[in-house]
């Protein structure tokens, strides 16, 4: 059995669904931390089958839960302190989504101008549809 050393300041990610940790790896930008990171992908998990579980060292601003939440909002994200887990956070599917994805309409505004927010609004929660808030293009 793989046996990973536990956090004593941080945060893990957990109940990712199998094979999606490299995804939200590059999304949340953790490769850029300067921190430790630890990946244990194909977990074994009795709720789930197999599972993906991310470690970071460090505190809560390193991770985006808007952006957690679009990805997968059955994520748990578990707060280390002191080596324990002091306190647990459900994900939600957020209204508003900012510089998470991007518009892939050319003739959008934030095609023609960079420096704009690419920013997304849930319009349908059942089916997880965003909308980009300048030219409604579906995400």
């Amino acid at each position: 059995m793989l046996n990973i050393g536990r956090l004593n300041e941080g945060i893990v990610l957990d109940h990712i669904e199998a094979g999606k940790a490299m995804t939200i790896y590059r999304l949340l930008g953790l490769g850029d931390l300067d921190c430790g990171v630890a990946i244990i992908k194909n977990a074994h998990s009795n709720k789930m089958g197999k599972k993906d579980i991310i470690k970071i060292e460090g505190g809560m601003d390193l991770v985006d839960l808007d952006a957690l939440g679009y990805i997968d909002c059955n994520i748990t994200v578990d707060i280390i302190r002191d080596g324990v887990v002091s306190e647990k956070k459900d994900l939600t599917l957020p209204e508003k989504l900012t510089n998470v994805i991007k518009c892939t309409n050319p003739r959008c505004i934030t095609s023609i101008e960079p420096q704009l927010d690419h920013i997304f609004h849930l319009t349908n929660k059942d089916k997880h549809i965003y909308r980009c808030r300048y030219c409604e293009e579906k995400a």
